[in-house]
């Protein structure tokens, strides 16, 4: 199965090589800039004259770039021509994105017009697509276009087994500076083995939250290490020192050249941020590879993450787990080892269902941790509750000896479809959603779906 993959290591240049970086990156922000200020120039122009041609798409903006570059930037030949590639090709994907949300053919939140980027502010990147882009065999070096071989803080033998082997093929390769250190990162066609799940016919619902990452319907309780919570009073602290020093404000609102101890404070703050974020990506991945590698089926709900941390109560704790991530994380965990995610619809009632009897509550307010039933008299964690819940969508069937699953809802029915790619919409806040016909195979004929909602929002 051939897949887009990305390996990214950590990098150790010189101060030298440093700079190099950090001259390619503002080289890339340049060109953005640079186009930005063009279209705009030329979308003023064009209301007065409509001949007025407006670069929109890579190739008129390189045209465009190659035509003046002499002139804006003499010192272009410094870095190699990847480098404003790389930023006018991110202006192209702004304009076109901005363009399909305003005419409607894109999904998501509407998406501005793009802005002009600044040091300091916006991500320090660029990409390179052509050019000597390697792994050495060494295992800690990597070599990029005009910048030569830098060393890598980590083995890179993850990448070099498989190029070497032939199974992985570098598209890409792209500089990043994120919490005070430098990353590559290697967009890779990748040919992954055909993998099966330890256990293909057995589901597992998986409930996210707060006080614990993931229930699962096992009983098994993943918890939530809370790293945002954890060092609140590190970033307090740090954040208080990096106040004190004199930094490139002065009270009136003048720029002025920040000190050394407010470049060092900043550092240190940005490496906190880091580390904060590294620590809840590894309990996320941790969780999918496990589900992915463990369950042949799995079941998450989709949740409206978004308007969750509008509750200023409950937003950092929410921010803090993640659980927007972990149902994008096992779309293609699952794909890649052959298993399938099932997606219960917005307002299945996984909360307010009782998993023994199938009566649904009118209400359950966040502080009633314990489920009980009033009709069955079932009493259960909450969380577990509805984590059997989401794996009773799908029904185990055994034919020929052979075992199989398929999606129910209210313990009939077919799977249904995403209302974004059905025409339906999905049903308001305490009504029933219209149920869809199945969705089909996705790609790589991997089969995902949202199952219908029961009732009321949980």
């Amino acid at each position: 199965m051939a897949v887009h993959q990305a390996y990214r290591f950590a990098l150790d240049p010189t101060p030298r090589q440093q700079a190099r970086l950090s001259s390619a990156a503002g080289g890339a922000r340049f060109a953005y800039n640079w186009g930005l200020a063009l279209v705009k120039q030329r979308l003023d122009q064009r209301k007065t004259d409509q001949g007025v041609v407006v670069p929109w798409t890579l190739p008129a903006l390189r045209r465009e770039w190659n035509r003046a570059k002499a002139e804006v930037a003499p010192w272009w030949a410094e870095n190699s021509k990847e480098v404003y590639s790389s930023g006018l090709d991110a202006l192209a994907r702004g304009l076109g994105s901005w363009a399909a949300s305003r005419a409607g053919t894109r999904g998501g939140p509407r998406v501005g017009f793009p802005r002009f980027k600044r040091k300091g502010r916006s991500r320090s990147s660029c990409r390179f697509t052509t050019g000597a882009i390697r792994v050495e065999p060494d295992r800690h070096h990597v070599t990029l276009p005009r910048l030569g071989q830098l060393k890598t803080h980590e083995s890179t033998r993850k990448l070099a087994r498989r190029v070497e082997q032939g199974t992985a093929r570098i598209l890409s390769a792209t500089i990043s500076r994120s919490g005070g250190r430098w990353f590559v990162s290697f967009t890779c066609e990748v040919q992954r083995a055909q993998r099966s799940p330890r256990q293909p016919a057995v589901r597992v619902g998986v409930d996210v939250g707060i006080k614990h990452l993931a229930v699962l319907s096992t009983g098994k309780v993943v918890d939530n290490p809370a790293p945002l919570a954890a060092n609140l009073r590190r970033l307090a602290w740090q954040t208080r020192q990096l106040a004190r020093c004199q930094g490139p404000r002065d009270p009136a609102g003048g720029r002025r050249v920040p000190s050394a101890n407010w470049q060092q404070a900043k550092a240190r703050l940005a490496k906190t941020h880091a580390r904060i974020a590294n620590l809840r990506q590894d309990a996320l991945h941790r969780l999918t590879s496990e589900l992915a590698a463990g369950y042949g089926t799995v079941v998450v709900e989709r949740l409206n993450v978004a308007g969750m941390i509008q509750n200023p109560r409950l937003a950092r704790a929410i921010a803090d787990s993640g659980m927007g991530q972990v149902r994008r994380l096992l779309t293609y965990k699952c794909r890649w080892n052959n298993g399938r995610l099932v997606v219960a619809d917005l307002f299945f009632p996984s909360s307010k269902t009782c998993s023994g009897c199938g009566t649904v509550k009118a209400k359950l307010s966040l502080a009633e941790r314990v489920y009980a039933c009033e009709a069955c008299g079932l009493r259960l964690d909450r969380d577990l509750n509805a984590a059997r819940n989401l794996a009773a969508l799908v029904e185990t069937v055994e034919v020929g000896g052979i075992s199989s699953s398929k999606v129910v809802v209210a313990g009939s029915g077919p799977e249904t479809e995403n209302a974004r790619r059905g025409g339906a919409r999905p049903g308001v806040a305490g009504r029933s959603s219209k149920k869809r016909e199945a969705s089909g195979p996705g790609r790589d004929g991997h089969q995902t779906g949202t199952a219908g909602s029961q009732g009321s929002d949980a």
